[in-house]
């Protein structure tokens, strides 16, 4: 099974360093490893901590805007993409 692009990215704040996810096909949840690919972004990283409108949660699904906690700096635009198992 291929990679699979899930979102895009809408923000990213530096200070807790979280991306904002547009979901705009499938689903991702905790413990998946999503894949963040833009002109200067390249990494791969799991997916251990997720909120909407600041609550946890344990799943994302297409419509939905999220923050993930992400180890390096990503770009607006940036596509994500679920890494298959």
């Amino acid at each position: 099974m291929a990679d699979v692009q899930v979102g895009v990215v809408k923000n990213f704040f530096a200070k807790p360093s979280v991306a904002a996810i547009e979901v705009t096909e499938g689903e991702f949840q905790l413990g998946d490893v999503l894949w963040f690919k833009g002109f200067t972004t390249d990494f791969k990283q799991e997916v251990q901590s997720m909120q909407e409108e600041k609550q946890a949660i344990t799943k994302a699904v297409k419509g939905q805007l999220v923050g993930i906690q992400v180890k390096e700096r990503v770009r607006e635009k940036d596509l994500v993409f679920k890494v298959a198992d």
